[in-house]
């Protein structure tokens, strides 16, 4: 079985973040940081070497793979911030992204730019849903 190399760690998120060289997207990294954790209650964590995570959780999927995963996570890469979410794509979600801002989708992540291009509001609202999804859908 295929074991999964983005894992929790004890490397430092601090660090992680000051190594962003841009320093208008180290402020946003940061200020994603604070909203997380005050959205979560979860300590950042560093998830492999470029994803700060927040909480986690145990899946098992019916083809038997199974590992761990943060609940919601961010990694300020150069492109675009990821933003790592999971949750059903039903017509709320649609709301919740249509009322977002500037930002892109891909299969299990939202991309941004910059901070102020999107309503922060609405971005905790997703990641609220996020981790209360991972609760309800890998309880065990």
């Amino acid at each position: 079985m295929v074991e999964n190399k983005t894992k929790e760690n004890t490397d430092s998120v601090t660090e992680f973040l000051e190594m962003i060289e841009d320093p208008k997207k180290r402020q946003d990294a940061y200020a994603l940081v604070k909203l997380f954790y005050e959205t979560t209650g979860y300590e950042p964590k560093m998830w492999g070497t470029a994803i700060i995570g927040f909480g986690s959780y145990h899946y098992k999927y019916a083809s038997g793979h199974e590992g761990d995963s943060c609940r919601v996570g961010l990694s300020p890469r150069k492109s675009a911030i990821s933003i790592y979410l999971s949750q059903p794509d039903d017509e709320h979600r649609a709301e919740l992204l249509a009322r977002l801002g500037k930002h892109t989708m891909g299969k299990g992540c939202l991309y941004i730019k910059k901070l102020k291009d999107i309503d922060l509001q609405v971005l905790k609202e997703l990641v609220q849903e996020s981790v209360q999804y991972t609760k309800k859908r890998y309880a065990n």
